[in-house]
């Protein structure tokens, strides 16, 4: 039994996150939020649009793929402040997956650095291991 104990993972009693729509993870440093067409075509209806003007209004191509835009100051092209994400129900996978994202739960001190950077990690509703595992498997950063 404690062979399969050392082979779970270090949060095997699970994680506590709520968001609390803060944005801390919509705003700040330059970034991507990466996006596949699926997402694409999914965002572009709900904005009315077409994929392509959406791709022209909201999207930038780089080396390792299509990531949405950011305002001047870092932010998430679809954060408003006082609002939050005008795009919350349709938001990106990696948005859905925060904040456990292989970077931040590697480590129990990765996960300590996330819970400083963000008001909803540690806190509200516990996540089971097979949960988060589930969505650290969506996207891996």
């Amino acid at each position: 039994m404690a062979e399969a104990d050392a082979r779970k993972p270090w949060y095997r009693n699970g994680l506590r996150f709520t968001c609390t729509q803060c944005g801390d993870c919509c705003t700040g440093e330059e970034g991507f939020v990466w996006v596949d067409e699926e997402e694409i075509a999914r965002l572009a209806r709900r904005l009315q649009m077409d994929a392509s003007e959406f791709e022209k209004r909201y999207l930038r191509r780089v080396a390792r793929g299509v990531s949405l835009r950011e305002r001047d100051d870092g932010a998430c092209v679809f954060w408003r402040r006082g609002e939050g994400c005008t795009v919350y129900s349709d938001r990106p996978r990696q948005c859905r997956s925060w904040p456990f994202w292989n970077s931040n739960i590697s480590t129990p001190a990765d996960w300590r650095r996330t819970t400083q950077i963000c008001p909803g990690a540690g806190v509200g509703r516990i996540f089971t291991a097979e949960e988060i595992l589930e969505q650290s498997r969506i996207i891996d950063l």
